[in-house]
């Protein structure tokens, strides 16, 4: 018997991916249903060869729902994550609403996936912020070997990280660059084309924003609450795929070579590092990729123990969507969640 799996946002950037991602890997369903709020009431979404209409959030029993993927916003997962959780569905929440709840496990499988076992306190399971997924792959092998002491990362992160209406954003304000149109910031604070903003998320009071903080706390949480990080989160005008340029340095020595090596056999990431003219990966090829890329590993020559290296990803993929489906199946394979009896 398969399972049953509800998409939460499945209208959104993140939902349909989550449907798109279903299908790819083969993941046990035997019936996904696509929710939504109700003014998509009836609107169509594809799981693989299929076509789902959308129903109400409101209006669904989740009684016999095993898993409920929830890609709609921290109000709306507030409002009902506990709720289905009650009715005995698990919920993998891709908000920012559970992730620093003490009581909700806050996952990235090659990291951390010893620590799903806590979700059997509230029936939640929290999905990271998409610049701290791809980082902590990233980290995590090299902190087993060597001990990351300090990071200090520079993000550059794509528009889709903000919603399908960003994305609209950038791709008119070229439109009307090009023609000697009226660019005025919607999404945005400033003009996202060919721009920059140093800016994601709201400001804290210590001249932080509340994105990069998230890198640092979320950091400590699924990796080691040791490592100190401090971060510089950059909104840039591409379309899918974050980057990284990461420096960290380490209680023990670990060469670039050491190192290279080291994340070559690490799972979830594949390095394209060749110090020659296209010998490393930019979010144009990273976006529809399942992996975490790394590229420009180098020592850094003014510290003790210290290395530098780019990461990228797809924030839709592994930042978002695919990490959920990837907790979803460790709970399968561990046999931690089973398909419930439907009624007759």
């Amino acid at each position: 018997m398969g399972y049953k799996v509800a998409v939460v946002g499945a209208t959104g950037n993140v939902g349909r991916e989550m449907l798109n991602i279903l299908a790819e890997r083969g993941f046990p369903a035997d019936e996904v249903v696509a929710l939504a709020s109700r003014r998509s009431l009836g609107v169509e979404v594809s799981y693989g060869d299929r076509v789902l209409k959308c129903k109400a959030l409101e209006h669904f029993d989740f009684s016999d729902t095993d898993f409920c993927l929830m890609s709609a916003g921290s109000s709306v997962s507030k409002e009902w994550s506990p709720k289905i959780g009650a009715q005995g569905c698990v919920v993998i929440d891709n908000s920012s609403c559970w992730r620093y709840d003490d009581e909700v496990p806050l996952i990235v499988p090659e990291v951390n996936a010893d620590a799903i076992t806590g979700f059997t306190k509230k029936n939640i399971i929290a999905n990271p912020n998409c610049s701290t997924a791809q980082l902590v792959v990233a980290l995590k092998p090299l902190h087993d070997a060597a001990k990351i002491k300090r990071v200090v990362v520079s993000t550059y992160q794509s528009v889709s990280g903000a919603g399908k209406d960003a994305m609209d954003e950038l791709f008119n304000q070229t439109k009307a660059i090009y023609v000697n149109g009226s660019v005025e910031p919607e999404k945005f604070t400033k003009r996202i084309a060919f721009n920059v903003i140093p800016h994601i998320d709201v400001f804290r009071e210590d001249g932080y924003t509340k994105e990069e903080w998230k890198m640092e706390i979320e950091t400590k949480k699924i990796l080691d609450p040791n490592i100190a990080l401090t971060a510089t989160c950059v909104r840039v005008p591409v379309f899918v795929g974050h980057s990284e340029a990461v420096n960290i340095e380490t209680e023990n020595s670990l060469s670039a070579d050491q190192a290279r090596e080291i994340l070559r056999e690490a799972p979830g990431i594949l390095v394209v590092d060749k110090r020659e003219d296209e010998g490393y990966v930019t979010p144009f090829e990273a976006t529809g990729e399942d992996a975490t890329y790394i590229s420009r590993i180098r020592e850094d020559h003014t510290v003790k123990n210290g290395l530098n290296f780019w990461c990228v990803s797809d924030n839709l993929r592994k930042g978002a969507a695919l990490n959920a489906i990837q907790i979803a199946e460790v709970l399968v394979n561990r046999k931690l969640v089973q398909p419930k009896k439907k009624a007759a």
